[in-house]
């Protein structure tokens, strides 16, 4: 069956990446490092170490594509998360990446 994109909550093609990011929390300028599995307009798949506790928004950053977004997680999974993206920002001052 192909998915109607008419639909009400169907999904966003996701491209398969392999992007290392970093979740910045700028609390004492923190981040915690991952790595993006997959991506879309909208959101990505994001993969984090075991235990890895994270805050229901942050902002991702993949210096790969020197880009920013600030994220909400929709969803959590073992060590995935997946994110909706609300928009983007510049990279912090602080951040060395």
């Amino acid at each position: 069956m192909i998915p109607n994109p008419n639909l009400e909550g169907a999904r966003e093609h996701r491209r398969r990446v392999l992007k290392g990011a970093s979740i910045l929390l700028g609390i004492k300028h923190s981040e915690i490092r991952c790595v993006v599995r997959n991506m879309h307009d909208k959101g990505a798949q994001i993969e984090l170490p075991p235990s890895t506790a994270v805050p229901d928004e942050f902002l991702l950053y993949i210096s790969v594509d020197e880009i920013a977004y600030r994220c909400t997680i929709r969803w959590r999974r073992g060590d995935r998360i997946g994110v909706s993206f609300k928009g983007t920002e510049p990279k912090p001052h602080w951040h060395y990446g």
